[in-house]
């Protein structure tokens, strides 16, 4: 299948390589010239632009920064450029309400859409273990399915358009949660003289097991290797994780949801975001 990959950042390239290794023609573009050169590399024709990029997919792959980019980009690259009964899939984390605009113009312009955001972090997009969370109609779903199990282990259908957004922000908004609690408890345990290895072992083991701890130990030379072991570098920047929490919050205002956890947890990232944006999330650790 001839597919059209649009924002080759620190996800996006590995995903459009897992694309060509599954036997994909992978049509790249990105602003980047850098993220050209390895998306090449990796076996990708690439384009000077994105509506040229487009101009023969039959299939649409997008993951850029922001619900203003997607919609400038599907508005003025895709639309009309991709060939008609091309399935666009939108990968990037963004505002549900754009979402749900984004895929309405195209159900009215005659594509097939989903938002299909992702969970795992540059090493799964790397890796091609991706979970997605896709949101649009079940025939969109059924088209986008095989596209998104070249790139992932894990593909579930949410529900109507924006589910997949709604997903995304909601389980981040728990992950951010569980690890600012995590962190809390394995400082205060070591604080009151128990090996913070001690209490992994206990707590992973018992009511405290969560991913957090059992799958992204916060703390250095404790529990799984994770990027604490590696002075928090990689895994899931800082700034992203912001990133969702102020989605969750924009969210929760929206639907008169109330999330007094999700709020303080939001407020400690943009305090720590201001100096360790580029850190992994759980260096918020370091604060305690």
């Amino acid at each position: 299948m001839k597919i059209a990959f649009i924002g080759l950042g620190n996800m996006g390239g590995g995903m459009a390589a897992n694309l060509v290794k599954a036997g994909h023609e992978v049509r790249a573009f990105d602003l980047s010239e850098e993220a050209l050169a390895a998306a090449k590399d990796a076996g990708c024709e690439t384009f000077d632009t994105a509506r040229e990029a487009c101009a023969e997919a039959e299939a649409v792959v997008s993951m850029l920064p922001n619900g203003a980019i997607v919609k400038s980009v599907y508005e003025d690259e895709v639309f009309a450029r991709a060939p008609e009964g091309a399935i666009l899939l939108d990968c990037s984390t963004i505002d549900v309400a754009t979402a749900k605009e984004v895929i309405s113009k195209a159900t009215e312009q005659g594509y097939a859409m989903v938002d299909a955001p992702v969970s795992g972090g540059i090493a799964a997009a790397n890796g091609g273990t991706l979970t997605f969370m896709v949101g649009g109609a079940t025939k969109a779903f059924e088209r986008a399915e095989p596209i998104l199990n070249a790139m992932g282990k894990a593909v579930i259908h949410a529900g109507q358009a924006g589910a997949g957004q709604t997903a995304k922000i909601c389980n981040n908004m728990l992950l951010a949660i569980t690890m600012i609690g995590t962190a809390e408890a394995m400082i205060m345990a070591q604080k009151l003289g128990l090996d913070p290895q001690k209490f992994y072992e206990i707590s992973s083991q018992s009511s405290g097991y969560n991913w957090s701890l059992n799958a992204y130990t916060p703390m250095p030379g404790v529990g799984v290797e994770s990027p604490a072991d590696n002075d928090y570098a990689g895994g899931f920047a800082t700034a992203l994780m912001l990133k969702d929490l102020r989605l969750a919050m924009e969210a929760a205002k929206t639907a008169d949801a109330t999330t007094a956890l999700g709020k303080h947890a939001k407020e400690l990232y943009e305090a720590f975001a201001e100096q360790n944006g580029a850190l992994d999330f759980s260096a918020i650790i370091k604060t305690l």
